[in-house]
């Protein structure tokens, strides 16, 4: 397993941008293919987007399609998130998860788990 801390959610206005960091401890970090998920007040978590083990392979959720872009540093044991074009439906927890292996957009697929962080994005 290994332990996730995320970092770099605010307060933004409608049109702005954030980038959100995962940083990462504990085993190898390049086995672990890695995601976003977010879930806003009242509604189930939502697959944002997944980065692959060595970060060639990307995609995304249909609702932030073009607007968020996933990398990763394996270096660095972390995986950014990009946000740009914020929109005040954007508004949710974000949190980043860890599987061993290849890369899923499943939530039930990734065994460790950050804590959160809350992005909120005013009209």
């Amino acid at each position: 397993q290994v332990q996730l801390v995320e970092s770099g959610g605010g307060l933004v206005q409608a049109g702005g941008s954030l980038r959100l960091s995962c940083a990462a401890s504990g085993r190898t970090f390049s086995s672990y293919a890695m995601a976003w998920f977010r879930q806003a007040p009242g509604k189930a978590r939502e697959f944002v987007g997944a980065i692959s083990r060595a970060g060639v392979s990307t995609y995304y959720g249909d609702s932030v399609k073009g607007r968020f872009t996933i990398s990763r540093e394996n270096a660095k044991n972390t995986m950014y998130l990009q946000m740009n074009s914020l929109k005040p439906e954007d508004t949710a927890v974000y949190y980043c998860a860890a599987r061993f292996g290849s890369s899923s957009d499943a939530e039930a697929d990734f065994g460790s788990w950050g804590q959160g962080t809350q992005v909120t994005v005013s009209s």
